[in-house]
Formats: structure tokens, C-alpha cells, sequence
């Protein structure tokens, strides 16, 4: 599947972004999804997941209580909404996929995703 993540921007600290995730060249809904960032000058990190149908959720502790993963599956669609941000949130974040059919596996590990959308900036200014 491809991926085009969208929706980063400038943001004041304490604001809010949407992040977008649009997927296109299959099945949307067998695949599950997860978020990373990748902050200037670090390595790669988990921000959120979920499964086939978004039932079942996980969250890396930086933004646990502030971010929520979602999915659209008939707008083929997945979302990261980011409130309360901060400027240690300033990343390239980066949706990724993995077939699942419809399991409700979920996945923590860059390495365990097949499929990876561009990356979309996020800056938060303090």
C-alpha cells in the first residue's frame, strides 16, 4: 500500500495539529498502522499504533494523554491528532503499514512496518 502523510505545520506550544495518513493501492482495512517521528538529530521513534480497525490502541509515554491515533478505513485514511504540543514534539512524523488481514495485532517496532508514507514536518515553537 502507499502511503502520503499530510497536515504538519508551525505550531505554537500548547496548540494543536492533524496529521493525515492517506492510503491508496489496497486494501486499507487489513492493515494495521502505526505513527513515528523522527526529531532533528535523533533517531526514529514510536509515537502510536493501531489495528485493523483502530480497537485497539497504543501510545509511546511522551505523548500518552496528548495524541490520538484514529482510522477512516472507507475514506482509506488514518489520523494522528496531537494536542497540548510541545517543543520536543518538533519531528518529521511518518505513517507506516503492515498487512494484517484482520488481526488485532498492533505494532511497536519501525522494523515489524513494510510500508511508509514520506514524512510530514512538524515544528513547535516555544
Amino acid at each position: 500500500v502507499q502511503l502520503q502523510a499530510s497536515g504538519g505545520g508551525l505550531v505554537q506550544a500548547g496548540g494543536s495539529l492533524r496529521l493525515s495518513c492517506q492510503a491508496s493501492g489496497g486494501t486499507f482495512s487489513t492493515y494495521a498502522i502505526g505513527w513515528f517521528r523522527r526529531p532533528p538529530g535523533k533517531a526514529r521513534e514510536f509515537v502510536a499504533a493501531m489495528n485493523w480497525n483502530g480497537g485497539t490502541t497504543y501510545y509511546g509515554d511522551s505523548v500518552k494523554g496528548r495524541f490520538t491515533i484514529s482510522r477512516d478505513n472507507p475514506k482509506n485514511t488514518a489520523y494522528l491528532e496531537m494536542n497540548t504540543l510541545r517543543p520536543e514534539d518538533t519531528a518529521v512524523y511518518y505513517c507506516a503499514a503492515r498487512f494484517v488481514l484482520h488481526s488485532d495485532s498492533y505494532y511497536r517496532q519501525d522494523s515489524d512496518y513494510d510500508d511508509w508514507g514520506q514524512g510530514t514536518q512538524v515544528t513547535v515553537s516555544s
